[in-house]
């Protein structure tokens, strides 16, 4: 699982670039389960005043949020897209992605790497990061 193109994931001028200028996360994969990461880093997020956004199959809320099924369904601003879902959803995000003006990064969470999903996203002029938990990032900064 290697991240084939450079993205900043090894710069923390970027990273913190990324916490500064984000306000809404939409996260897909947001599971109701307080046991999951996903849970975990979503309750974290929000708890430092980011503003989150549940994608995911069910639920009506989760973390005191509306849940949206898609992408697509979502009708507020997402400045940055943060997965938690298996690598190959990816590419259906980025097209997702590439349906809105609004998204400025893209995150694949660890464990979770689709270079050819990050290079698109990439030339639409999206920040990309592979394989790195936001949870651990933000807190390391």
């Amino acid at each position: 699982m290697e991240c084939e193109f450079p993205t900043v994931n090894e710069n923390p001028q970027e990273m913190r670039a990324i916490f500064e200028s984000v306000k809404t996360i939409a996260i897909p994969g947001l599971s109701p389960k307080e046991d999951k990461d996903s849970h975990k880093v979503a309750k974290y997020l929000q708890a430092q005043g980011y503003k989150i956004i549940p994608i995911y199959p069910k639920e009506e809320t989760i973390l005191g949020e509306k849940v949206y099924r898609s992408l697509s369904e979502v009708t507020e601003r997402i400045d940055m897209v943060d997965m938690f879902r298996k690598a190959e959803v990816a590419d259906s995000i980025v097209d997702a992605i590439e349906k809105r003006d609004d998204v400025k990064v893209l995150w694949l969470q660890k464990g979770i790497v689709n270079n050819a999903a990050a290079q698109r996203a990439k030339d639409l002029g999206l920040k990309v990061v592979q394989n790195k938990c936001s949870m651990v990032e933000h807190r390391a900064l």
